[in-house]
């Protein structure tokens, strides 16, 4: 019986495209792939004519024009003279920020509450229920919001941390004080934190229209350099373990490696905290309106930062409690069998296995964390929806290459954050012999 899969015995035809198994697939992948191109170029080429009924074409050389508005937080070099360009790119690199601390703070709440939904304490347990219905069941925006009206109305004005001329005769204390050893002021305009000084800082080398800054070019590198040295030294611990079954004492050389090289740079370039203060005169009465001196932190910031990692820290305790409660019941009872206490047998034996359950969605919790960020418009805050799809569009009138931007640059981070996380997931799944 002659079978569709064999070789034909004649010489390649036409009809063979469509009615031989062997080509009949590649025909209809080449077929939708010519209609997907075709409708992308019905929609370019449709475009490109609506625009022109409207005298208007498409260019990025507004990217180069003068921006012409101011942006608060900053943290490269920035004016209201900078291109729309520049401006772009410190909305990026605020986007970035609030992305990378709120991974952080989101993973560190997550596994927090994760592991603490399956205490055994009824109370504690209901506690993190509450939280976890009460995050992921309202809005993001509306917690943005709820944060942002908190932080910033019930907070006192900067005038109250003032010290008059009748309080030093009385000794009365300010109406309101500063916190963590009297560094760090919480005012209506935002938070006024101690900023990084240097006396004697490397040079700036200026490349036309960016900079790069080497005193923190050489702090980044030392930190890099000592957190490379110690993933060595303790590799090379786990290698005479596994071949002599004692592991060496590292713990002095790491905090060594760690600590030495970053401490002796910092005091090489006269590192010192700038104290946020009010200006005195002779007598110690403040003088001025504001802080003087180190960085303030604005409530839009702050407010974005911790309604993104509560809300998202929600997600991921569900995550970190579908993974622990995936590993098998016999691993703890075995691990308490050893003599292991609760503690370091969830730290040694249960969290360890439970990675390869909880990182696939966690990654899907850093993408939607990074792409919420765009939600910090409602509070004003400039990051890249804010400046390049805000103020940017608005002056310039060019909304299709504002988002286009836009829409590549969301895109280009989340690969970034999905490639290192697919790394990191590689490096922690079980290695099968």
């Amino acid at each position: 019986m002659a079978m569709a899969s064999e070789a034909p015995k004649d010489g390649f035809r036409l009809s063979m495209l469509i009615y031989d198994t062997r080509f009949r697939s590649f025909t209809i992948q080449v077929i939708v792939l010519i209609l997907v191109l075709l409708g992308i170029a019905w929609l370019v080429d449709n475009t490109i004519q609506n625009l022109a009924a409207k005298d208007k074409d498409i260019s990025f050389g507004f990217l180069w024009n003068r921006a012409g508005y101011d942006i608060e937080q900053q943290l490269i070099p920035y004016t209201n003279d900078s291109t729309h360009g520049r401006a772009a790119i410190i909305g990026l690199l605020n986007t970035l920020v609030v992305a990378f601390w709120g991974c952080i703070f989101a993973t560190v709440i997550g596994v927090f509450v994760g592991v603490l939904r399956l205490s055994k304490n009824w109370l504690v347990g209901r506690l993190m229920t509450v939280y976890v219905e009460a995050f992921r069941n309202v809005p993001l925006l509306l917690w943005i919001i709820v944060v942002f009206v908190v932080t910033s109305e019930t907070a006192p004005q900067p005038k109250d941390f003032k010290v008059t001329a009748e309080m030093i005769q009385t000794g009365a204390e300010p109406a309101a004080q500063k916190v963590l050893f009297d560094s760090i002021a919480i005012t209506n305009r935002g938070w006024f934190i101690p900023g990084p000084l240097f006396e004697r800082p490397l040079p700036t080398i200026n490349l036309g229209s960016m900079s790069i800054n080497l005193t923190w070019l050489a702090v980044v590198i030392v930190l890099v350099g000592s957190f490379w040295a110690n993933r060595r030294v303790l590799r090379h611990a786990r290698l005479v373990q596994e071949d002599t079954g004692i592991r060496p004492v590292t713990w002095w050389k790491s905090l060594l490696i760690l600590i030495a090289p970053i401490v002796i740079l910092l005091v090489a370039m006269g590192f010192h905290l700038d104290i946020p203060v009010f200006p005195t005169d002779d007598a110690g009465v403040s003088k001025g309106f504001n802080f003087q001196g180190g960085i303030l932190v604005q409530h839009s910031f702050s407010a974005l930062l911790i309604a993104l990692s509560l809300y998202t820290g929600a997600f991921i305790a569900e995550a970190v409690r579908a993974g622990v409660l995936a590993i098998s019941r016999g691993q703890t009872e075995a691990a308490y069998a050893l003599g292991l206490r609760p503690g370091r047998t969830m730290n040694l034996i249960v969290l360890p296995q439970a990675l390869r359950v909880i990182i696939p969605p966690l990654i899907s919790q850093y993408l939607n964390l990074t792409k919420n960020t765009s939600l910090g418009i409602a509070v004003s805050y400039l990051d890249l929806r804010g400046t390049l799809g805000g103020i940017t569009l608005n002056q310039t009138g060019r909304e299709l290459e504002c988002m286009l931007l836009m829409m590549a640059i969301y895109l280009t981070i989340s690969l970034i954050i999905s490639s290192l996380m697919n790394v990191f997931n590689s490096a922690v799944k079980l290695k099968e012999r």
